[in-house]
């Protein structure tokens, strides 16, 4: 008789579906998973400890590298975190901006994981389409920060600045004539306002597109319907938030039950899955970038309507404006001390957690009176769906994995901190 033993492979880091740094170390029989242990570290940067060095306000640009495709989201929960402590109110604008570019960048996450995931599966197309839309938001985020990706763009009390009157236009280069840069700069003429809104009118039949290559294709159902199977009880017990928890059947959004900001006086729905398998997630997530989408449409017009102050008032924690700064000199002062040593918070501890694109991105602070936090802790969405990967993937096919890691929408920035 021939020995039948299981055999162990790795599966990552430098695979091109293990999203980052994943080393995956299955244990197979044939080609069915009897184990999956992921194993992470490969990217440990310490942030948390890093922010434990720093200045509060310094470690804000540390939030939009943890998950690098969720930037401003990020910033959103340490913001809050520190405005608890701190008993800061923030501007009413400067909510309607931040719950903006929270949409944006839940539009921006979900096109890169429909992208992303669409490759690992086998799909080509949907990825092109998908970086064509991410272009227009990255181009929001750098009007409004200067930068494409880490924005740093949130502030304690409210927002850097207010959002600009005009975009940037393409100029006429040896790959684009002028008849070419007339048309990309066609949406262009008007505020960021402006542009926004014109993406908002287009983005629905974009999606519509996404659909018609993906929803009912036969090859895309039979490598997601049935696969990675989490029921409702067992996603609640597992820690699940976000998309991998409604993908599961239950109704739990942030947004909608513990409202912060200004999502309250919003409209919009919850989607929420049935059966709560790979394709029931992949659906859940193109609905909420509609469901985004229509968020954004009327954070512009309530901007449009209602102009005002975008960061709080309050020199002790909010720096003056250059202008005040360089005729005043007590702004100087106020200027100096906050970019030498920061401001310190009084003692005490909060938790602050946003519906971020990926689950409940949560941040616990804990304050000793000094400028800097004496602990800062990260509620990582990914973590936990990470964790859960061995129970999902049993019993699965190789080939499974890799759709069950693409539906889990695991960035290893957040996962290993």
């Amino acid at each position: 008789m021939a020995e039948i033993r299981n055999y162990t492979m790795n599966f990552g880091p430098q695979h091109p579906s293990a999203h980052g740094v994943l080393r995956l170390v299955l244990e197979l029989d044939g080609e069915v998973i009897e184990r999956a242990d992921p194993h992470i570290g490969l990217l440990h940067r310490a942030t948390e400890k890093l922010a434990e060095t720093k200045p509060y306000n310094q470690s804000i640009p540390y939030m939009d590298r943890l998950d690098y495709v969720s930037m401003m989201a990020n910033e959103h929960a340490y913001v809050m975190a520190l405005e608890k402590l701190l008993k800061i109110k923030v501007p009413i604008r400067a909510q309607y901006i931040r719950v903006m570019f929270d949409e944006l960048t839940r539009i921006l996450n979900h096109l890169l994981w429909l992208g992303a995931h669409a490759l690992d599966i086998g799909a080509m197309t949907v990825f092109l389409y998908a970086f064509r839309e991410r272009e227009d938001l990255m181009d929001a985020y750098e009007a409004v920060s200067g930068a494409r990706m880490h924005a740093t763009y949130y502030r304690v009390g409210g927002v850097y600045r207010d959002l600009p009157d005009s975009m940037p236009h393409y100029s006429v280069s040896r790959w684009h004539d002028e008849r070419d840069v007339e048309r990309m700069n066609a949406n262009r003429g008007g505020s960021l306002l402006d542009f926004l809104a014109d993406f908002c009118r287009r983005f629905p039949g974009y999606v519509d597109d996404y659909e018609t290559l993906l929803t009912d294709n036969r090859i895309w159902k039979q490598r997601t319907v049935g696969i990675g199977v989490v029921s409702p009880e067992r996603a609640l017990q597992l820690g699940f938030t976000g998309p991998m928890l409604r993908g599961s059947g239950v109704e739990w959004d942030l947004r909608k039950k513990q409202p912060y900001e200004v999502y309250d006086e919003l409209d919009f729905d919850i989607p929420v899955g049935v059966h709560g398998d790979c394709y029931d997630r992949y659906l859940v997530r193109v609905e909420e970038m509609r469901q985004s989408n229509r968020i954004v449409a009327q954070c512009i017009d309530w901007l449009r309507k209602n102009p005002g102050p975008v960061i709080a008032q309050d020199h002790k924690v909010v720096p003056p404006s250059r202008e005040e700064m360089k005729g005043d000199m007590e702004a100087l002062i106020h200027h100096f001390k906050l970019f030498t040593e920061g401001y310190s918070v009084p003692e005490g501890e909060a938790y602050a957690a946003v519906e971020h694109p990926k689950g409940e991105f949560g941040i616990y602070l804990v304050s000793d009176g000094a400028n800097k936090p004496f602990r800062v802790k990260i509620r990582a969405p990914g973590f936990a769906h990470l964790a859960a990967l061995d129970e999902m993937s049993r019993g699965h096919m190789i080939a499974d994995v890799v759709a069950i890691i693409g539906t889990q929408d695991i960035v290893f920035g957040e996962v290993d901190r």
